[in-house]
Order: structure tokens, then sequence, then C-alpha cells
């Protein structure tokens, strides 16, 4: 778990030449097995997301099924998306993910933050919103929200979120 949560404390040894510009790739050191030298944890901004990739880690975690057209629209009109793969020699899993749309200059939300169960709390979900958030960072947005189901409120909380300060609330309109 050290390991995980120290992934991002100096993002600029984490990002490799052979991952790219949109990318940071960590191996896992806790493993004895010799092959897992070739298993490596890859953060992306430029990889293309296969929909029926996406769709299985959703139904992993139990949400509800999208539309594939409404959801390749959505990735299409988000303004970061970020993917977390499993990388063992040249097979890859999409094992997180999260997306953000923005106003481009003040205010960004981030949304549909996703891990796969066999990689929850190892500290995952954490570098995930880090690498989320630093991205967004870089962008000079200074105000990032997101919606949080109550059972994931305190996770967020760990990571600096906070209830509005100044009391607003979320409102939502629904068609009826």
């Amino acid at each position: 778990m050290g390991f995980w949560k120290s992934l991002f404390s100096n993002s600029d040894t984490v990002a490799s030449s052979r991952g790219g510009r949109g990318s940071a790739i960590a191996k896992d050191p806790r493993s004895s097995d010799p092959r897992a030298n070739d298993t490596r944890i890859v953060f992306s901004t430029e990889r293309e997301i296969d929909l029926y990739e996406l769709e299985e880690l959703c139904d992993a975690v139990g949400w509800a099924r999208r539309p594939l057209r409404k959801v390749r629209k959505a990735l299409q009109h988000s303004f970061l998306v970020v993917s977390m793969w499993e990388q063992r020699g040249v097979r890859r899993r999409l094992i997180g993910f999260a997306r953000a749309t923005s106003d481009h200059a003040f205010n960004a939300t981030i949304w549909d933050v996703v891990v796969h169960p066999s990689y929850q709390s190892q500290g995952l979900g954490k570098a995930l919103m880090q690498y989320t958030i630093k991205k967004l960072r870089s962008e000079d947005i200074s105000n990032i929200t997101l919606f949080a189901d109550p059972h994931v409120v305190d996770f967020y909380r760990r990571l600096g979120f906070i209830l509005d300060p100044e009391g607003i609330k979320g409102m939502f309109w629904y068609p009826d």
C-alpha cells in the first residue's frame, strides 16, 4: 500500500519516456514473481478507450448500464479523460477510469471515477484522483468539484474535498 500511496508524491520521477507525454508508469515492487517486473500500472490521458472494456469495468463495480452511444459522446465532449491500466508485457487491462468536464478557464467537475474491485484498497483510487487533479491544475483550473455517492464521501474528504463551505447546495432538474 505504501508504494501506491507515494506514487505521485514526486511526479517528475514517475513520468517515463516510455509512457509518453500523457502517461505515468509505476512498477509494483511488492511481488516476488520475476514476471511481475513486466507488470506496471499505467495512467494515461491519451489512450483510446474501448467502450466495451469501460462497460466491463463499470459492470464490475455494479454501476447501471448506460447506452454506449451516450458514453461515447460523453467521452468525446469531456475536457479530460484519464485511464488506469494494468500492463503485463504487451497485454493491458483497463482497471480504472475518471473524466472531467470544464469551462476551460475556472471550473471542472470530475465524473465517473471507477477502480476495478480487485484493485481497490491499494491506494490506486487515490493515485487516480491525484493524477486527475494534477492534470486539471496543469490547465490552470482552480475550482474542481464532483458528486459523490454517500458511501465514498469519506474517500473524497481524505483527498481534500469538502462540502461547500458557503453552504451552496447542488440543485438538479430532471425531466418528468
